[in-house]
């Protein structure tokens, strides 16, 4: 009973902190799960929906992230990096602390992203 409301309230956590960067884009965070694993960090799976013309907005994590598109198309930023195009059914990795955004073009994309990051950290935090 204890396990359930821990990760209750981590999963709650989890969406909080994605919140602070999506509130004024219109995009929709789903947390899925959160695992103390492996030692140190917490794995965390959650599904993003950005609206057409929308933006995730710069930002960075403590740790790594990757995920698959599940819908539509995105452009991943990452600084540093050239301009990639992604498409449903491919994926992507963003290296620890890499400052990133995905943007929709004209129409809305769908990803599923797992994050493997510092425990006791913010899932996220906003880059200049």
């Amino acid at each position: 009973m204890i396990r359930k409301i821990l990760l209750g309230l981590a999963v709650v956590a989890v969406a909080g902190a994605s919140v602070a960067i999506a509130q004024q884009s219109g995009i929709k965070r789903t947390p899925l799960q959160k695992l103390d694993f492996p030692a140190g960090y917490n794995t965390v799976t959650a599904i993003a929906e950005v609206p057409a013309g929308g933006a995730a907005g710069r930002h960075t994590h403590p740790g790594a992230e990757t995920g698959y598109v599940l819908e539509g198309e995105l452009e991943l930023l990452i600084d540093g990096k050239p301009p990639m195009k992604i498409k449903a059914g491919e994926s992507y990795q963003i290296p620890e602390g890499a400052v990133h955004d995905a943007k929709a073009g004209d129409k809305p994309f769908k990803v599923l992203g797992v994050y493997v990051v510092k425990a006791g950290e913010p899932l996220a935090k906003p880059a200049p």
